[in-house]
Formats: structure tokens, sequence, C-alpha cells
């Protein structure tokens, strides 16, 4: 039985949070060792704040990397939940920082509170970087909560967070010319120089440079496009040397379609097929103008993508029985795995009408030859469809399969606690989300 990524996840967590403690030690010893606890209390919660929320900014910074080992031990739900709850502490500690760090100086100074903070930020200029930054992360964290986020066309929501980039360098800047932290000690300055070098570089690597040198390698084109339906298409994509791209059923890719008016544009889809070294595809349902206009793809058009990522793979099977459940177009990764796994396989696709299904009849043929059982749970919206009782009748051995979920959020988060009624255990239960692809 191979090891589940339940397994591997906690190990990775388990890693995450070891070497986010280490540091959080050395820091404190570094806040110490300065004489930090000599100033008033309130300037040393400053100092303290401005410290561990620079530190998980540097962490933030690792996880928008996503570097290879994260993303196979966390997989993408992993990875979103780590990136909001640290996201949300930087903003917190940061804002917590600012407000310390004034009213400590006005402390001090026996300046009033509004004084101290016109002279820190209109007459300092590092200070006056730092608020800048300051403004740009509370950007970024307004157009991440997720009313902001239904309201926003993907490509805006995308462009305004690469702003983080730039508010981070300049809280560097402004560390490297006023932090007593920072420059107080040759130990201090090498440490910090290091965990921001080193972040960035993991963010150069991963999403630049792999990018960058896959495509040249691989060259991806599109072969042809196929209208499944008046609203889904599907778009084959070939290049060389596929084979040695290690990519699996189940991943997605960022993909940009290089034309004129669209090359700048990424969007996160899964391969519907299983990768077979001479060529993918994806399966779109075109929804708005981000997606429609795919059909006009020409023949030719060179493709850039970055990926692969998720863990939504048959590594983290650990049963001999599957299930795949999959809800509209989130049929596409579940189609990859269907084509991959052998064994005891059974699909279930859950759709509202006939008219909102994607490769129904690509599913049957695929059931046929590979000897999975499928079912197609077609209905208006119930609760009893998919229900507890509605999934056992369905699969009676559910609770001795491994269980792969991808629809929309609102049925994935149905299906996750419909299994955890009929006592699935957790580590058998895999699902994955697109929230943080960008």
């Amino acid at each position: 039985m191979t090891t589940t990524a339940r397994t591997r996840g906690l190990t990775t967590a388990q890693w995450l949070l070891a070497l986010l403690g280490v540091n959080a030690m050395w820091v404190t010893d570094l806040l110490v060792m300065d004489g930090g606890l000599n100033d008033n209390l309130l300037t040393v919660l400053g100092r303290a704040t401005g410290l561990y929320g620079a530190l998980l900014l540097v962490f933030q910074l690792v996880l928008i990397a996503r570097l290879p080992w994260l993303d196979r031990g966390l997989g993408m739900d992993g990875l979103t939940r780590w990136h909001r709850w640290t996201g949300f502490w930087v903003l917190w500690l940061l804002l917590a920082h600012v407000v310390f760090i004034t009213l400590g100086y006005a402390a001090s100074d026996g300046s009033p509170l509004l004084s101290e903070l016109g002279t820190l930020v209109f007459d300092t200029d590092d200070v006056l970087k730092a608020t800048v930054a300051m403004i740009l992360l509370v950007v970024v964290a307004v157009t991440s909560a997720r009313a902001a986020r239904r309201r926003m066309r993907y490509e805006t929501w995308h462009f305004v967070h690469l702003y983080a980039y730039l508010a981070v360098i300049l809280g560097f800047l402004h560390q490297v010319t006023t932090g007593r932290d920072f420059v107080g000690s040759p130990i201090a300055t090498a440490y910090w120089w290091t965990i921001y070098g080193a972040a960035l570089a993991a963010v150069l690597l991963a999403r630049v440079l792999l990018p960058l040198w896959r495509n040249a390698r691989h060259q991806l084109r599109v072969y042809r496009v196929v209208a499944e339906s008046p609203s889904v298409v599907s778009v084959y994509i070939t290049g060389r040397r596929l084979a040695e791209l290690p990519a699996r059923a189940g991943q997605f890719f960022l993909w940009r379609f290089l034309t004129k008016d669209r090359w700048w544009e990424a969007h996160p889809y899964s391969l519907s097929a299983m990768p077979d070294g001479r060529g993918l595809r994806i399966t779109v349902k075109a929804l708005g103008d981000g997606s429609a206009w795919l059909r006009t793809l020409r023949p030719g058009t060179r493709v850039f993508a970055e990926g692969p990522y998720g863990s939504f793979t048959s590594n983290r099977r650990g049963r001999r029985g599957t299930l795949l459940i999959g809800g509209g177009v989130g049929i596409t990764p579940i189609r990859a795995l269907m084509e991959e796994l052998r064994g005891d396989v059974t699909v279930v696709y859950r759709a509202n009408q006939w008219e909102d299904t994607v490769l129904a009849t690509e599913l049957r043929h695929l059931a046929q030859r590979t000897g999975a059982r499928l079912h197609m749970v077609v209905g208006p919206i119930d609760d009893k469809l998919l229900s507890a009782a509605h999934l056992a009748e369905l699969v009676p051995d559910v609770r001795a399969r491994d269980v792969f979920v991808c629809g929309p959020p609102g049925m994935t988060d149905a299906v996750l606690t419909t299994l955890r009624a009929l006592d699935v255990p957790a580590d058998q239960c895999h699902a994955e989300r697109f929230a943080f692809a960008a």
C-alpha cells in the first residue's frame, strides 16, 4: 500500500512549522541580543511585531514560489490554507507594528501622537517606503477577500497581487536602513539578507526560470480545437519531448495562449486526458470572456504553460478501490484519472441538467473500455442527491475506498460533509481547489 497523501501532507506541514519556529526563536534572540527589551514596552512590542511580520512575509514568498516539494506534499488546498493564514497574520502583525512603534516613540519623545506619526512618515524617506508597502499589502488583502474576488476579473485580481512583490521590496529597503534589529550586528544583517535572498531566489527559480526552461524545451503549440458542445471546448496541445514533461492525470497548468490580444492572460485549467507523451488536452466550459474566446484559437498558436501543479493524482491513493466524484466542468481531472486508474474504480458525475454535462459520451466509452462503473446523477439541487443515504446506495463500500472529489466549491464542500457523515476516514478523502492557482 502506498503512503497516503495525508501522511505526506502532515510531514510537510511539520517541516514548515519547525522551520518557522526555529526562525521565530532566532528573530527573538536577535531582538534580545540587540538590547531591544531595554526600550519602553510599546516600542518593544512595535519592534517585535515588525520582526515577526517581516518573517511571515518572507514565509509567504516561499509559499507563492510553489516549490515542487511543497506542491506535492501539501496540495493546492493545503497551500491555500497556509497562504490564507500567514497572510492574515502578516497584515495584522505589521499593522500592530505601525501602531505600537508610533505610540512607543511618541511616549519616549513626549510628542503628540499625530505629530509623531507625521514626523515618521513624511520626514523619513525609509518610513515613507514602509508606509507605501503597508498600503499595498492592505490593498492585496482586501482584494483577496471572497466577496471582492467574486466581483473582480481574474486578470485584475492577478495584476493587483503582483504589487505584493513591490511591497516586499519596499519593506526590505525600510529594514535595511532603519531597522535596528537588521543592522544592529553583522549576524542580524547576514541573517535577514540570507532569508530574503533565499525566498526571492525560490520565487525566481520556480516561477520564472523553470517555466522558461520547460517551455523552451517543449515548444508547446495548439494542435486543434474541438467544440464538445455549444458551451464546452477542448484544446489539444502538442510539443517536443512531452514524455519528459512531469505531468500526471489530475494536475493542472497555468496556461497562456500567445495571441496578440491575450498573451498576458494566465488561467488555471486541469488536464482533461491522461498525458500520453504525445500531447496534452484541456477542456473548458466557455463562461464569460475569460474562456469563451478559446474556441477561436488557431492551430499553431504558441502556448506558454506554467506547471504542472497539484497533488490530485493517483499517488494519493492508498486503497485498492477508488471512487471519483466530479461536478460540472470539475469532471475534467476526474476523467483524466479515470483513464489512468486500473482496478476497482467507480465514477459519479453530478450535474443539474443533461445540458451541463461535459464529455459524457467520452466518459461512457472510457467506462466500457476500463471496466469502471459510471453513475450519472443529473437533477436540480436536491438534498437527497449525493446525500449520505444516496451515496451509500450508489457505492455501498465507500468506506473502503479512496475518494477523489472535484467540482464547484459548494458541491465539493457538500460531498466532503457527506463523506464525514459516512465515516470515511479523512486520509481517504482527496479534494483540490484552484483558489491559490494565481
